[in-house]
Formats: C-alpha cells, structure tokens, sequence
C-alpha cells in the first residue's frame, strides 16, 4: 500500500492566460490532516476543482488510493473515496435534510427503473444518526433547506460529507459563515474524522484554527505551493511571511 492517500505531480491549472495554479506538487498521507493556506486568489480553491475534477485539469497527474485517476467529474471523485464540503455547498434548496443528505445515493425498497420506490424512513433514520454523531442540531430534518439559516445549510453539508467519509475528506472554508457556536461543532467534527483515521484537507483563512486541528500546512501563493511546514515547525508570523511574499523560498516539511 503507498504511503500517501493523495499525490498530485505538476498539477496546473490555466484559464487562456491567466495561470490559476502552476506545478503543484502536493501529497497526503494516510490519516493525516493538512491545512491548504493563502490570499484571496492564491490557487487554493482551484487546487481541490482538480483535484476533484469538478474542472479538468490544463496538465499534471493526480494519485488517489495509489493509482493514477482520472476522473470524468465530481461523481467519480465521490464514488473513489472523496467527500468535499465545497464553499458553494451543493445543495438543494427544495429538498429536505434526509434527502440532501442522500442526493445521489438514495435508498431504494426496491428499484425498478420509473416503478422504484424510495426508502424514505431508512434515509431519515440514517441521517437523525448522522446528525446524532456529528453533534448537528437541526430542529426539522423534513423541512426544505431554504427554509434553514445559512449555519444550518452549512452544517448539513458538513455532516453529509462526514457520515459518508470513506477515504480523504476536503472541506473548503467550512467556517468562514458561521457563528462561534457553529464554528466549534465543525471543529469537533473534524476531530473526530482524525480520530477514525480519516484523512483530510482543510483550506481555511483562520489561523487559529489551522493550528488547532492539523499536522501539516501548505502554504499557496500565486498559483504555486511556497511552503509546506509541520505546525510544530513554525507558527502564524512565519505562515503570514510566506502568505504575503515576505518569505518566497520553498520549504519541505519531512
């Protein structure tokens, strides 16, 4: 078995002429979490569309699981093993909790093309256990997630990728719109995807949390990885110099 869950070789990522994400050579071991940093536009959120294939990438190889893929979309990343909390959430709004929860993989009684019939009570059932787990609170799970407050979306987009975790885990900004109260149950979720051995990456502005909940940090500026530093070896100041360009030489992490 390789030692890493996610390697990516050259990942680059070009719109015409703009270079949106340059050599990106990353990797990712088994069981451990790493946080994905920099500015507004650093290559960050870009870095998981390829990654994902939610884009398709201008060059570069991706090695998920120890094999080289190439995936047709985000369907296949999530069918491989790859759950992600993407900052535009993914949701749909007319739909309720249970079936947001299982949009795509729904639960059948049985399933005879237009005669198949839903299994709404094993699915709502699963996902008053989700929610029980992730320590989620949601008044209604019937209600449709219009009717919810931004937290509560992004809470129910945060338990789906968490009940469904099965290889690496990518949450972008999985905070950035949420309360104090909030904020913290997705730590706490985090937590316990680290417990379960759960691989992820985190891409977050907030420092603070960054240092609270991984192993490692990868620092993006400008499309290219100018850092990739153990958090024990280094601290905010340090991560700010190499996000604003004071520090410009690459550093390996063992």
């Amino acid at each position: 078995m390789s030692e890493f869950i996610l390697e990516t070789r050259g990942l680059t990522k070009h719109y015409g002429g703009v270079h949106a994400l340059e050599d990106a050579n990353f990797s990712l071991r088994h069981g451990e979490h790493v946080a994905v940093v920099g500015d507004n536009g650093a290559g960050k959120s870009t870095f998981v569309r390829q990654v994902t294939a939610v884009e398709q990438r201008t060059s570069g190889t991706v090695v998920f699981d120890g094999k080289e893929v190439n995936f047709d979309g985000p369907l296949d990343a999530r069918h491989a093993g790859i759950e992600t909390v993407f900052q535009t959430l993914a949701l749909a709004d007319d739909l309720d909790v249970p079936s947001n929860l299982f949009l795509g993989r729904e639960l059948y009684k049985f399933k005879l093309g237009p005669f198949s019939i839903l299994d709404r009570k094993a699915m709502r059932d699963r996902t008053l256990e989700a929610l029980k787990t992730t320590a989620v609170k949601i008044p209604n799970v019937d209600n449709p997630i219009r009717n919810m407050s931004g937290g509560q979306r992004q809470c129910v987009s945060i338990a789906r990728t968490a009940a469904f975790a099965s290889k690496l885990v990518i949450m972008d900004e999985p905070t950035a719109a949420l309360g104090v109260q909030e904020t913290a149950q997705v730590e706490n979720i985090i937590r316990g995807l680290k417990e379960r051995g759960i691989p992820m990456i985190l891409i977050s502005h907030n420092l603070r949390q960054v240092f609270d909940l991984v192993d490692r940090i990868v620092v993006f500026r400008r499309g290219r990885i100018v850092a990739n530093l153990r958090k024990e070896e280094t601290d905010g100041n340090d991560i700010v110099s190499y996000i604003t360009g004071v520090k410009s030489q690459l550093v390996e992490a063992d």
